[in-house]
């Protein structure tokens, strides 16, 4: 589908408090269509609070957000969060639904879809992240990496313009977290615009257009990720990296 739109996401000195606590503080950047952004950060530094502004799962209180030219507001969440998909970190899978009820829900409920365009379409989702063959089984049947490609697969269900990622390795086990990264760098190569929240820098390395480095409710640094983490400009980036090399 093409699009007039050049950008798909643009901030404009958002503010975002959380009582006395200001978790965004005169956030602006954009993001074009097709780019791939990686957000990273220490804990608690705004960036998960950023991408699920995006979506208005959490309302900024100043400043304007407009998704593919669209202003965020209580009026339009509805019809932006139709085409902003959204992997958390933990699964959100429905327990009492198959994998493949889980994932016709939404485009039946909200899209409109027929049984069995939503079922063709879940099908096609699910062969494409390597797990079409456990379509009948129950969430708890399966591994940790193997809902989370489900949740990625439900996502994609509702054919979203955007993706969004919230730390969507953090809760696995490490041998699952690459399958989980295999899925999403395969996605990446399709073209969709992506932000993704984590502290993978190696998926950012391959995968990322952009870094954007968040600390203290700011964006302190953003640029390629070859600039990024082979030259950071504020000890603060390079700190935080010096943090997350020694972990891994």
């Amino acid at each position: 589908m093409t699009t007039t739109f050049s950008r798909a996401i643009q901030f404009r000195d958002v503010n975002k408090w959380y009582g006395p606590l200001h978790v965004l503080k005169n956030v602006s950047f954009d993001v074009a269509e097709g780019e791939k952004v990686v957000v990273c950060g220490p804990s608690g530094s705004g960036k998960s609070t950023l991408i699920r502004c995006i979506n208005r799962l959490e309302k900024h209180q100043e400043g304007k957000i407009h998704v593919e030219g669209q202003e965020l507001s209580d009026e339009t969440a509805s019809s932006v969060r139709r085409e902003v998909g959204m992997v958390f970190q933990s699964f959100n899978l429905f327990p009492h639904l198959t994998i493949l009820e889980n994932c016709i829900l939404a485009p039946m409920s909200t899209r409109g879809l027929s049984r069995e365009k939503a079922v063709e379409t879940a099908m096609s989702y699910l062969e494409r992240v390597r797990i079409a063959e456990q379509a009948q089984k129950y969430p708890a049947k399966l591994s940790g990496g193997q809902q989370q490609r489900v949740a990625i697969a439900r996502a994609l269900c509702m054919e979203p313009r955007i993706m969004l990622f919230d730390e969507p390795t953090s809760a696995l086990d490490p041998e699952m977290i690459q399958e989980v990264l295999d899925t999403m760098t395969e996605l990446a190569q399709t073209g969709m615009t992506m932000i993704c929240v984590t502290h993978e820098m190696g998926f950012a390395r391959q995968v990322a257009d952009r870094v954007v480095f968040m600390d203290h409710g700011e964006i302190v640094e953003q640029g390629r990720p070859d600039e990024v983490f082979g030259s950071p400009k504020t000890q603060r980036l390079a700190d935080f990296l010096g943090r997350v090399m020694a972990s891994h």
